[in-house]
C-alpha cells in the first residue's frame, strides 16, 4: 500500500477487509488583532456561544474539584427523539430548543417549566428530500424574537416571551428538493439562513432577511447558473471559468447548509459551503476545473451580500468533502506574531488556519488519517493529491475519509485558556467507484457514485473488521503546533458536539449515550451521566441566581445512525428524547426506560429467484437504505421493514411506497421514482432479508 507522508495509514488487513467489502490570494500581515470571542458570560444567546462560535464559555463554577458534585436539576421530555441535534438558547431566563419536525420550545431555564411550544407543522413527506434524517439545529435569537427555519425550506419569527408567530416566508423554491435543517445567524438587522439539498439537484445559495419584515435583502448563489441566464454577479463570472460541460443541469450543488461565523472588527460574514452535485466531478464537470465555490469558506458584506474572499479546501471536490463543518475565529500567536484566524476542520480530513481578513492560508495538517492527497501545499494552499483517489475514470479507491468525513456537522470548540480546539473527529472509510449506469434523477438521490459498494460485508470475518477500523473520538487539536495534544477513543464514531468552559473542562455526549466530562489540558475523565439514548447536540453553559449549569439535548440520529446504526449499535434506547440541564448538587433523576421489546412476527417465506432479490437490493440502496439501514437493519429510529405487516402483499406495500398513504407520517411516496415492478422487487429483498438473520450471524447487539 502507498506510503503517505505525514498521515496516518490504514493497516494492509484493513484495507483487504474493506476491499472485499465494498467492491462485489497573499496579501500583508493585518493589524493586531480585535477579539472578536468574548461570548456573554451568563447567557447563551447565539450559537455557537458568540459571533465567533468558539463553544467556549466563561463560566468557571464547575471545576475538575467538584465535578463529582454536578447532578441533573430537571429534564423535559421533548416527545420524540430521531436526531435531536439542536444547540439551546437562553435568554432572559427562558431555555428555547428545537426538536425533531421543527417544534420550538421555550422553557423556564431554572425549573424546566414549559412556557410556551410552537409546531410549523412541517410538510412531512419532505423527509424524502432529507440526505440526513428530519433534524434541525436549533434557532436564533434577537430584538425580542426567536428565528427558526424549517424542513420545507420556510423562515419564521416568532414572539420569544409567548411563542406567538410573527412572520413566515418561504426561501426555496419548494416544487424542488431543498431542505432547511441548519440553524439561523443574526448580524445587525439580518438574518442568515442557507439551505442543503445538493445530493438530489439544487444550486446552492444563501440568503439574508430583514429581521422586522421577513423581507428577503439579497441572495448569494455558491455556484454558478446556467450561463444562458446570465451570472448575478462577478463572483459568478469568476466561478463559471472553472466548470466545464453542462453542470446546470444536475444543479451544481454547493448547499450551505450549517456553519456561519461573524467578525464585527472586520465586518465579515464567514459561510462554509458544502459538496457538488452530483459528487462525481466527471459526470458534474467532465472537463475537471476547481468548480468555485464548492467545498470553500466564502467571506461575504452581511450588509450587501458582496463576495470579499474565498478559501477552497478541496478543489474539484468529488468525494462529498463538504467545507460546512463548524468555523471558529480565534487569535493565535503564529512565527511570533498575532493573527486573527478562521479554522476549520472540514470532511476533508485537514485541519486549516486561515487568515481571517484576506483568506491566506497560514497552516494546514490532516486529524484523522487520509489517503486522498499526501498533505496540503504551503505555497499554493491546494492539496496534492493522490491521482488514483479520482475514482470517475479510474477503479474504485478505498478511501479515508469516507463521505462522513474526518468530522462532520457535530461542533467543535475552541479554549482561549488552553489554546486548544476540542473536535469530535472519526475515521470512517470507504469506496468510492464511477457509477457507470448514472442518469439524473430529480426526485432522487444523484451521487454519481456506485451506492451499491457502501454495503458493509456479511462475512463475519469482514465484519469484524470492518468494526474494528471504523472509528470515533474526542481529538484535543493544537492549532498553532498543528499536532494533537491528547485524544480519547469512543466505542464508536457519531459522538456528539463539545463545549469547553473556563473552569478546565471539556463536555461531549457520545453515541454510548453518557455525557462526559474531561480535563480540559489533558483528556482525562472526570464524569459522566447515562442519559438513555445518544447524544449527537453539542452543550452549552449558563449561569442563574448564582449557580452555573450545563444544558444538553439528547437524543439519537442522524445520517450515520440511520445507515449504520442497526449493524453498529450504541448503548441507546430509540425513543427518549430530552433536555437534560445540570448544575452542582442536582438530586433529579430520569424516568426509567420503558420495556419496548415486542415480539417480532415471521416474515412471509422467501422465494424469489437471486437475480430478483439482487435487483431488489440495487433498488433498495439506490433509495431506502439512508433511512431504513445497511441491509435492511433498522437503527430502531424509525420502523424495521424486516417486521413490517405490509410484507404481506404487493398491494399493501405499494400503497405506502407509490400511493404515499403515510406520507403525513414522514414516509414519502416514490411515485415517479420506483414503479410497481420496482416495488415487487423491493419485497422480495426485504423478505429476503427479513430471512437471513444476520443479526444472529454477525451477533449484533449492545
Amino acid at each position: 500500500m502507498r506510503k503517505i507522508p505525514g498521515a496516518s495509514i490504514l493497516t494492509s488487513a484493513s484495507l483487504l477487509c474493506f476491499s472485499s467489502l465494498l467492491l462485489i490570494a497573499c496579501a500583508k500581515t493585518p493589524e493586531p488583532p480585535v477579539n472578536v470571542a468574548a461570548p456573554a458570560p451568563v447567557e447563551w444567546t447565539k450559537h455557537g456561544g458568540g459571533d465567533a462560535e468558539q463553544r467556549f464559555s466563561t463560566l468557571n463554577k464547575i471545576t475538575p474539584s467538584n465535578i463529582a458534585e454536578l447532578g441533573l436539576a430537571w429534564s423535559f421530555d421533548l416527545g420524540v427523539s430521531r436526531g435531536i441535534e439542536a444547540t439551546p438558547l437562553v435568554v432572559d431566563g427562558l431555555i428555547y430548543v428545537t426538536a425533531t419536525w421543527n417544534k420550538v420550545f421555550a422553557l423556564d431555564a431554572k425549573t424546566g417549566a414549559l412556557r410556551w411550544q410552537f409546531d410549523p407543522k412541517v410538510d412531512r413527506s419532505k423527509a424524502a428530500d432529507l440526505c440526513c434524517d428530519a433534524v434541525n439545529r436549533g434557532v436564533a435569537y434577537s430584538d425580542g424574537k426567536i428565528i427558526t427555519g424549517t424542513i420545507d425550506g420556510r423562515l419564521l419569527a416568532l414572539d420569544a416571551k409567548t411563542g406567538a408567530k410573527l412572520w413566515d416566508v418561504i426561501t426555496v423554491d419548494q416544487s424542488k428538493p431543498y431542505t432547511i435543517t441548519g440553524a439561523p445567524r443574526i448580524v445587525k438587522d439580518k438574518v442568515f439562513i442557507g439551505n442543503g439539498g445538493a445530493e438530489f439537484g439544487v444550486r446552492g445559495y444563501l440568503s439574508a432577511y430583514d429581521i422586522s419584515t421577513g423581507n428577503m435583502l439579497w441572495r448569494f448563489y455558491t455556484v454558478p447558473g446556467n450561463p444562458a441566464d446570465g451570472f448575478e454577479n462577478p463572483a459568478m463570472v469568476k466561478a463559471a471559468k472553472t466548470w466545464t460541460g453542462e453542470w446546470w443541469k444536475f444543479g451544481g450543488g454547493g448547499t450551505a447548509w450549517d456553519s456561519m461565523a461573524y467578525d464585527p472588527a472586520l465586518d465579515l460574514l464567514y459561510v462554509g459551503v458544502g459538496n457538488g452535485s452530483p459528487w462525481n466531478q466527471s459526470i458534474r464537470s467532465p472537463g475537471g476545473g476547481d468548480n468555485l465555490y464548492l467545498s470553500s469558506i466564502v467571506a461575504l458584506r452581511p450588509d450587501t451580500g458582496e463576495y470579499v474572499w474565498h478559501y477552497q479546501t478541496t478543489p474539484g471536490e468529488t468525494w462529498d468533502y463538504t467545507a460546512t463543518q463548524h468555523l471558529i475565529l480565534a487569535e493565535l500567536e503564529i512565527d511570533g506574531k498575532p493573527r486573527s484566524v478562521i479554522m476549520q476542520a472540514p470532511k476533508n480530513g485537514f485541519f486549516y488556519v486561515i487568515d481571517r481578513a484576506t483568506g491566506e492560508l497560514l497552516s494546514a495538517k490532516n486529524y484523522v488519517p487520509v489517503n486522498w492527497a499526501t498533505h496540503i501545499d504551503p505555497k499554493t494552499g491546494r492539496p496534492v493529491e493522490i491521482p488514483e483517489a479520482r475514482y470517475g475514470s479510474k477503479a474504485p479507491y478505498l478511501q479515508l475519509p469516507g463521505p462522513f468525513g474526518g468530522h462532520n456537522w457535530h461542533p467543535m470548540s475552541f479554549s482561549p485558556d488552553s489554546g486548544l480546539v476540542y473536535i469530535p473527529a472519526m475515521e470512517t472509510p470507504y469506496v468510492y467507484a464511477n457509477d457507470k449506469d448514472f442518469s439524473y434523477n430529480a426526485k432522487g438521490w444523484n451521487t454519481g457514485a456506485d451506492s451499491a459498494m457502501g454495503s458493509l460485508p456479511t462475512d463475519v470475518a469482514q465484519f469484524k473488521a470492518v468494526k474494528a477500523a471504523v472509528k470515533g473520538r474526542l481529538l484535543a487539536w493544537d492549532p498553532v503546533k498543528q499536532q494533537p495534544a491528547w485524544q480519547v477513543e469512543h466505542n464508536s464514531p457519531w459522538n456528539g458536539g463539545v463545549l469547553s468552559t473556563a473552569g478546565g473542562l471539556v463536555f461531549q455526549g457520545n453515541a454510548d449515550a453518557k455525557l462526559v466530562a474531561y480535563r480540559a489540558d489533558n483528556g482525562e475523565r472526570l464524569w459522566d451521566f447515562f442519559a438513555q439514548t445518544g447524544i449527537v447536540a453539542p452543550p452549552i453553559s449558563y449561569e442563574l441566581d448564582g449557580e452555573q449549569y450545563i444544558a444538553v439535548a439528547s437524543g439519537w440520529g442522524g445520517a450515520f445512525a440511520l445507515v449504520y446504526g442497526g449493524l453498529f449499535p450504541a448503548e441507546s434506547d430509540a425513543g427518549v428524547g430530552r433536555l437534560m440541564v445540570f448544575k452542582l448538587g442536582g438530586k433529579s433523576a430520569l424516568p426509567d426506560i420503558a420495556d419496548k421489546v415486542a415480539a417480532r412476527p415471521a416474515p412471509p417465506e422467501s422465494n424469489a429467484n437471486p437475480e430478483t432479490i439482487a435487483k431488489g437490493k440495487i433498488i433498495y440502496d439506490s433509495n431506502c437504505v439512508v433511512c431504513h439501514g445497511d441491509h435492511a437493519i433498522s437503527s430502531g429510529l424509525i420502523p424495521d421493514l424486516r417486521w413490517s405487516p405490509l410484507l404481506a402483499s404487493d398491494e399493501a406495500i405499494q400503497a405506502v411506497v407509490l400511493d404515499g398513504v403515510l406520507s403525513s407520517r414522514g414516509m414519502p411516496a416514490f411515485n415517479g421514482v420506483l414503479n410497481k415492478a420496482d416495488v415487487q422487487d423491493l419485497r422480495s429483498y426485504i423478505i429476503s432479508a427479513a430471512n437471513e438473520g444476520l443479526e444472529a450471524k454477525l451477533d449484533i447487539g449492545k
